[in-house]
């Protein structure tokens, strides 16, 4: 996609607030500090669209981010920082939960995974949380500027494995510093854009499912 136009829609911090208008959206989630922001302003040729918390895990809404008046960007704040307390944790999971699963015009999930870690235990759920609802999903492996050439396909497959994905090669490598992977996550992104919306009622038993899981953030 040739990016025209990118600008801020609106920050919601209550389901009430999500937008209910037209456009397709993709949603992008992952870990406190594992570079969204940084994913999101590349992609979009923007230095400063999107802001990151001077303070990590302390971001409590969902940004909205408007592409050629055609389509929403959706940065979701970030999970797993561990000084945050347990209510704000629920806190993050209840908006969180309420935008994936109730969400009409959401189309699929941009996962993003530090490519210099093994995917954790939240990554996990989190890839779990999505199949049980029916939200497309494509693993990103960021920061891959970190990571040598030849340690790349022992990276891929260990990811691979810890997200149950159904080959490496579904999980793709992005550089927000050398502009690695933005032409093929594009794509991706396009296509899934294109895609139906999910049956209304589809997430219900997922979503309770992760409700009970809530313990382990």
């Amino acid at each position: 996609m040739r990016v025209q136009t990118a600008e801020f829609l609106l920050s919601a911090g209550r389901p009430d607030q999500f937008p209910r208008g037209p456009w397709p959206e993709i949603a992008f989630a992952g870990r406190s500090n594992v570079g969204k922001s940084s994913m999101i302003n590349r992609l979009l040729s923007r230095r400063n669209l999107a802001h990151t918390s001077s303070t990590p895990g302390r971001t409590r809404t969902i940004n909205f981010y408007t592409v050629n008046e055609q389509c929403l960007i959706v940065d979701l704040p970030g999970y797993g920082y561990a000084k945050v307390s347990r209510a704000l944790k629920d806190a993050w999971w209840d908006l969180v939960e309420g935008y994936l699963t109730e969400q009409p015009q959401l189309r699929g999930v941009i996962h993003i995974v530090d490519a210099r870690h093994l995917p954790t235990p939240l990554d996990q759920e989190l890839q779990t949380f999505l199949r049980a609802v029916g939200l497309a999903s494509l693993v990103v492996l960021t920061k891959a500027d970190k990571v040598p050439r030849g340690e790349r396909p022992a990276v891929r497959a260990a990811a691979a494995r810890a997200l149950d994905l159904p080959t490496p090669d579904a999980a793709l490598f992005f550089s927000a510093e050398t502009g690695e992977g933005v032409p093929e996550l594009w794509r991706a992104i396009e296509e899934r854009l294109r895609a139906p919306a999910r049956p209304a009622g589809a997430a219900g038993q997922g979503a309770t499912g992760r409700r009970r899981n809530r313990d382990s953030h």
